[in-house]
């Protein structure tokens, strides 16, 4: 049981529930579903609030009386347990992570500390306080297709796929993820795990290949594309994603795997283009003329070829399926990038970061 505070009364919650990343795109966009759909739960956010994390994703529901912001880092292992110790939680999304292919090949450090060092914090602390009462609890660490390595022309990643990672962020989700089921085994530790396809939607940092191309167009930058553009994502509207991170959470085995994808295969090259032309219709330009920004740059090292997720068990045990057709969530997509401008303008500028101040540093 968890406890919110409203004025002087101390209302009691049915479950405390830590999810960590919680100012991140993927993390906002899950916490704001289980603020609102859950009303009797306590969700605690937990974010390091570093480049991509970004409280103004949740203004819409920071006031909300069952829900808690906590400034922490998951690599300070006594900032976890001191978390853990103030609100025995019940159950844990884990989601902090740095995840950008590019910084991990620049700086492998920061990924080895967070998505290595700051899941095993998490991993002690849970079992810590869950290891004489573990009934009910559960550890949810989420994941990403890319500890798969790649894939040829055929064929699509299942929850037995051989892990191949390929870069400094792939292989430190892969010891995360052998690492929690490492506690599942060792130590009886209730944990799922669930790996994800490519996300995209409202609220991405614009370091990503979908809002950049957004607003590159935007301001008639050149569109970057790596080699020729032929390598091939499977794309997920994120609250889809939220949506299967809910699912697996309340009704996924314990110990179990899941592969959550968008059965939406796409060659870059070619979402670029889909991109531009939608822009071209939003901003009342002359078709074809935002083709003219793509440049084509020289490919990553590492660069994995083709990701695609088999989603089939996920569908099958427990009811899930993508909720939107592609070009209809990338139209919403950049008519919410084109709509919020501001946002965008203040993630580049570095300006979101005093938002934090004004709101916390006050208290």
């Amino acid at each position: 049981m968890g406890m919110a505070e409203t004025g002087n009364k101390i209302e009691f919650m049915k479950r405390t529930i830590l999810i960590t990343g919680g100012a991140g795109f993927i993390g906002s966009h899950v916490v704001r579903r289980f603020v609102n759909k859950y009303p009797d739960y306590l969700i605690i956010n937990a974010d390091k609030l570093t480049y991509a994390g970004n409280l103004e994703n949740l203004t819409d529901i920071e006031n909300k009386t069952n829900y808690r912001f906590e400034k922490m880092d998951i690599v300070n292992k006594q900032q976890v347990l001191d978390l853990f110790k103030k609100y025995h939680f019940d159950g844990v999304i884990h989601l902090a992570a740095e995840s950008h292919v590019d910084r991990s090949i620049t700086g492998p450090d920061e990924f080895v500390f967070t998505n290595i060092v700051g899941t095993v914090n998490l991993l002690n602390a849970a079992l810590g306080i869950w290891k004489d009462q573990p009934e009910g609890k559960r550890f949810y660490h989420i994941s990403t297709d890319e500890v798969y390595g790649s894939l040829g022309a055929e064929g699509l990643f299942t929850e037995t796929t051989p892990y191949d990672p390929k870069s400094p962020y792939s292989a430190s989700k892969a010891s995360s993820d052998h690492l929690v089921r490492a506690y599942k085994n060792t130590f009886k530790l209730p944990v799922v795990i669930s790996n994800c396809s490519n996300n995209y939607g409202p609220n991405q940092f614009p370091e990503k290949l979908i809002p950049l191309v957004i607003n590159n167009i935007r301001n008639n930058k050149p569109i970057p594309v790596y080699g020729k553009g032929e390598n091939i994502r499977d794309w997920l509207f994120v609250e889809d994603h939220a949506s299967a991170i809910d699912i697996i959470f309340h009704s996924g085995k314990t110990g179990e795997t899941y592969n959550i994808g968008g059965e939406n295969e796409w060659k870059n090259i070619d979402l670029i283009k889909l991109l531009c032309n939608i822009m071209d219709k939003k901003l009342g330009r002359q078709s074809g003329s935002s083709e003219k920004l793509i440049t084509y740059v020289k490919d990553r090292a590492g660069h994995d070829m083709r990701y695609a997720i088999d989603s089939s068990k996920l569908t099958r045990e427990l009811g899930w399926s993508p909720s939107l057709d592609f070009e209809h969530g990338l139209e919403k997509t950049v008519d919410w990038y084109l709509t919020n401008q501001k946002w965008m303008e203040r993630i580049i500028s570095g300006d979101y970061e005093k938002y934090y101040d004004q709101q916390y540093n006050k208290r």
